[in-house]
């Protein structure tokens, strides 16, 4: 593959942010791949598939923990190495990658062992039933044993793109994708091993992907490389990158507790079809939030590194290109998923049972969706710029203060039921995105404006 390396001190900076932000997107597509593929072929799994797909959904939140740990190490120390690369401070920016690599292996180790001993108390707490609990245990055990390559699969890319290599980035999750792509079919349905083979797909899956970027890491094609010698622990080093990462971490780890808290919700208000239709719209809401992700994921290096070179005026452009792009796709996509409801339900449920109630709970989810993007924009200044304290806390304010409160709330007032536990999101992304965008404008902005003179 044609390796190409941005640079961006130099160019402009929307082409710069585009550079990394299409391919990061294509990879954010395909690595949806990695779960809805399993999805779509459990929900048509013949005469379980509307339960396997429920039980599925209950090992969502175990999933989302576990990349949390990503997110704590990988994005913590993906700005941090680029912000020293800004500085020319290569040395350093090796030693925070080494540092993060045995962080991300080490930890994804003891999560295996931990999620081996404890998932089945930890699924009935997340809400599963008796009947559901079959499906989520033929998932979840053998998941639990490629932990540790999506830890380096999905921790490690952020070093790939800091340097400038996005369509290398992207290969990375092309690669895990097409392998899930070709096998899922063949261990669901050829060899009859059902959501067992799903499970099994999605770890060789994320082998392939995980051993894609060590032998890139380690090659000579990038200016950091991944060395033995850099892996040496310095704990002054590792609260740095986890002071950076908690934000990222703490988005993941709440995504986990608010999946964990409307399952357990929705049990007690809708039961097993209920569940399953929070996995289908979390499903749809991974579709949509994608190239928002991958616009503030990939103008998350040019900021850092820009602001680690002094250059504030370039990181004032970029942020004002983000905003824009974000908020406009997801108008877009809000009215979009207004008019055709239908159709991204029926993606994951083959046979159509959860359509009727289906319906009505998607427009109620996806309410106001545009103010998501203020939440993913303000987010990613924060950390790109390395202000971890206002990254954490925007972090914990919409999703613990917020959500996780009205999602148990709601469902008692005015014989909401089931409709509060969906509204709990919309009334979030108002509230929380208006809080971290405009917090990010009002303090950000000037520092930039009085450093740049």
């Amino acid at each position: 593959m044609k390796t190409h390396q941005t640079d961006f001190s130099k160019g402009s900076v929307y082409r710069n942010i585009l550079e990394v932000a299409v391919p990061m997107t294509v990879a954010q597509f395909l690595n949806l791949l990695y779960n809805i593929v399993d999805r779509m072929y459990i929900g048509r799994i013949e005469g379980i598939g509307t339960l396997a797909l429920t039980g599925v959904g209950l090992c969502f939140p175990i999933i989302t923990l576990i990349t949390a740990f990503t997110y704590l190490f990988g994005n913590g120390g993906g700005p941090l190495c680029a912000i020293e690369r800004g500085k020319g401070n290569e040395e350093e920016a090796e030693k925070i990658m080494g540092n993060t690599f045995v962080m991300l292996v080490g930890t994804g180790i003891l999560l295996m062992v931990i999620g081996l001993c404890f998932y089945k108390p930890i699924l009935y707490l997340f809400g599963a039933s008796d009947t559901t609990f079959v499906y989520a245990e033929q998932y979840m055990q053998i998941y639990l044993i490629g932990t540790v390559f999506v830890m380096i699969s999905v921790g490690m890319n952020p070093f790939i793109n800091s340097q400038g290599f996005g369509n290398i980035g992207m290969f990375t999750v092309l690669i895990g994708a097409v392998f899930n792509i070709i096998l899922d079919p063949i261990f669901i349905f050829v060899f009859h091993m059902g959501v067992r083979g799903a499970a099994l797909a999605t770890i060789l899956s994320q082998l392939s992907s995980a051993l894609w970027v060590m032998k890139f890491l380690t090659g000579n094609k990038v200016e950091l490389r991944l060395k033995i010698d850099c892996m040496k622990i310095k704990w002054k080093r590792v609260v740095s990158i986890i002071s950076l990462g908690i934000s990222g971490f703490i988005m993941a780890f709440t995504n986990g507790l608010v999946q964990i808290v409307c399952n357990a919700t929705l049990q007690v208000y809708g039961g097993d079809l209920y569940i399953g239709i929070m996995t289908v719209l979390n499903s749809v809401r991974e579709i949509f939030t994608m190239p928002v992700m991958g616009i503030t994921n990939g103008a998350s290096p040019v900021m850092s590194y820009n602001y680690g070179e002094g250059a504030y005026d370039r990181v004032k452009k970029a942020i004002s290109f983000v905003t824009i792009a974000c908020f406009s796709y997801t108008i877009l996509s809000w009215g979009i998923l207004r008019l055709f409801p239908e159709i991204f339900i029926r993606i994951f449920d083959g046979s159509g049972e959860l359509v009727k109630d289906g319906i009505p709970a998607l427009h109620i989810y996806f309410f106001g969706f545009c103010f998501m993007a203020l939440q993913f924009t303000g987010q990613s200044v924060f950390v790109a710029l390395g202000k971890a304290k206002k990254a954490t806390f925007f972090s914990i304010f919409r999703k613990v203060i917020i959500v996780v409160p009205l999602t148990v709330i709601l469902p008692m007032f005015g014989g909401m039921g089931v409709d509060g536990v969906f509204w709990a999101e919309p009334i979030s992304n108002l509230i929380g995105g208006c809080a971290s965008f405009f917090t990010m404008l009002i303090t950000i902005m000037p520092e930039l404006k009085t450093r740049s003179k």
